[in-house]
């Protein structure tokens, strides 16, 4: 359980600056606005798969404690 919120912290933070990055980078060499919202698109992914995760994990918490 605490390894998935470890793993969850990470993808959140990697996720979020790899974005930032794209977005930045894509500006700077003139990217198509398809391209770049391809990045905009695996970040939300990323993010939705995090969501999952934690709920996962406040459920297993949740179960465990009761």
């Amino acid at each position: 359980m605490a390894r998935k919120g470890r793993t969850v912290g990470v993808v959140i933070a990697a996720t979020m600056l790899i974005w930032m990055a794209a977005q930045w980078l894509g500006a700077q060499m003139g990217w198509p606005i398809r391209f770049v919202f391809l990045f905009d698109l695996a970040a939300i992914a990323a993010f939705i798969w995090a969501l999952v995760v934690t709920y996962q994990i406040w459920r297993l918490r949740r179960d465990n404690q009761g």
